[in-house]
């Protein structure tokens, strides 16, 4: 059912990425600019990111040998260096989040440019060097975004809900490597409900979010595709969820020849699969129209 699966290393049947979002409270203020001193509420609920979260998630996963690719807003990044500490292992990755959580798609490109600079140089002033991997804030990819990637020599995005296995994104000068992300695995569709931010939706238990997040593995695992988990400490870091994830490792490493990765490593094995003709991906063209549809 999925006719150009790529091979994966290690004779695996697919690969899995688990990411989370740290966005903290960048996202409190950047949606309530000037007011923020009325929103403590947000505030508190999102600093359960870096002070409750991540050192539970960090636990989780490195005791299973578990990679992890970190997304990180650059004020988060100065905000919480001490919080974030404990992230700082070998097998996880920092990638690019915006810099205050800002969407791309409501920036000029001059703005789009700026936040994407600084947040590179949040991230190199943390860990000693420069990030490869981006995702855009709220998915919000603007019509400039993968020139900027490509320019400023990214490896990868992933942002899209394009495809079950990687792509490449070429813009007439570069190319960039989307890893595409499964719609049905974003955390905040199965457990938020809150008017403080707006998402107003039905609170599934753990185990119905389970049973989701199982449901499109299997099918991953059966066609050979990839697995991204899009997922966020404030959220799928609290007790019940996080108990949620266990399980879910557990069933994927019960199955067997899963190739577990950090967003970077899988971005790599693509570019050698092309390099060597191993395998060819699909290949998009950005924009994907030049002018609109309609006017």
């Amino acid at each position: 059912m999925i006719i150009n699966p790529p091979q994966w290393p290690n004779g695996a049947r697919c690969a899995v990425a688990f990411s989370f979002d740290v966005d903290a409270d960048s996202v409190v203020h950047n949606t309530k600019r000037g007011q923020v001193g009325n929103f403590q509420h947000e505030i508190a609920q999102m600093r359960y990111d870096p002070f409750v979260a991540l050192p539970r998630l960090s636990h989780l996963f490195g005791s299973r040998n578990i990679p992890v690719t970190w997304f990180l807003p650059g004020w988060v990044i100065k905000t919480y260096q001490l919080q974030l500490e404990v992230l700082v292992q070998d097998q996880n990755e920092f990638a690019h989040h915006g810099v205050y959580h800002e969407p791309p798609n409501e920036q000029t490109r001059e703005e789009e440019e700026d936040s994407l600079f600084r947040g590179i140089e949040d991230i190199e002033s943390f860990i000693g060097k420069k990030p490869v991997g981006y995702r855009a804030p709220y998915y919000g990819v603007s019509k400039n975004t993968y020139d900027l990637l490509i320019d400023a020599g990214f490896t990868y995005d992933s942002s899209l809900f394009a495809d079950d296995i990687p792509i490449i994104i070429d813009n007439g000068k570069g190319t960039i490597v989307e890893l595409p992300i499964p719609a049905s695995v974003d955390d905040y569709n199965q457990y938020v409900s809150s008017r403080a931010f707006d998402y107003l939706m039905k609170v599934s238990s753990p185990q119905s979010a389970l049973d989701v997040f199982t449901a499109e593995f299997d099918a991953m695992w059966e066609f050979g595709a990839l697995w991204i988990g899009v997922w966020h400490p404030a959220v799928s870091g609290r007790p019940s969820q996080a108990l949620a994830i266990i399980k879910l490792i557990e069933h994927m490493q019960d199955k067997g020849k899963v190739w577990f990765a950090t967003h970077s490593e899988i971005a790599n094995h693509v570019r050698s699969l092309i390099r060597t003709n191993q395998w060819q991906p699909r290949v998009e063209t950005i924009p994907f129209y030049e002018k609109p549809v309609l006017d």
